[in-house]
């Protein structure tokens, strides 16, 4: 089984989420709401003051490590419902397992639960629509390769 497709289709779809995500992250900033914050969390641990650049190409990198998952998911649920609703779903669990469970704890921060409602919603939202996007962009990838790649050996 050849998984170099399945590798270029996220590189490509989490690239267009990655993009799409991030005017809906830039109004909520505008707005004074706390989207994107363990971002430059996350490069701290590798650089001092992480300019904009390193940003953005850790964004694209962990778009692409976030995709193939839900790639996988696409390729085994798509009958079940459409890809565009499982990858809201994945976008929402993501956040709940990610970005208000795991990082805080990492980062040893309060989550979002505890600093309230306005703390949540901003990144759902922005989850939401980064899950959404893989599910559209990748509508046709999995259309195509449906049954092609297997989790476990044959």
């Amino acid at each position: 089984m050849h998984y170099l497709p399945l590798l270029r289709e996220s590189i490509r779809s989490g690239t267009i989420a990655s993009l799409v995500m991030m005017p809906v992250g830039f109004m909520f900033q505008y707005f004074g709401l706390r989207v994107g914050h363990y971002g430059p969390n996350l490069a701290a641990l590798l650089f001092t003051q992480p300019p904009t650049f390193i940003l953005f190409v850790q964004h694209l990198l962990i778009g692409w490590v976030s995709a193939l998952p839900l790639l996988l998911i696409l390729l085994r649920l798509h009958r079940l419902q459409t890809p565009v609703a499982i990858g809201a779903a994945y976008g929402l669990a993501y956040y709940v397992a990610i970005n208000s469970l795991a990082l805080p704890l990492f980062f040893g921060d309060l989550t979002p639960w505890q600093l309230g409602f306005s703390f949540i919603y901003p990144s759902v939202v922005v989850h939401l629509v980064f899950g959404a996007s893989i599910g559209y962009t990748a509508s046709k990838f999995v259309a195509r390769n449906t049954g092609n790649f297997r989790l476990q050996p044959q």
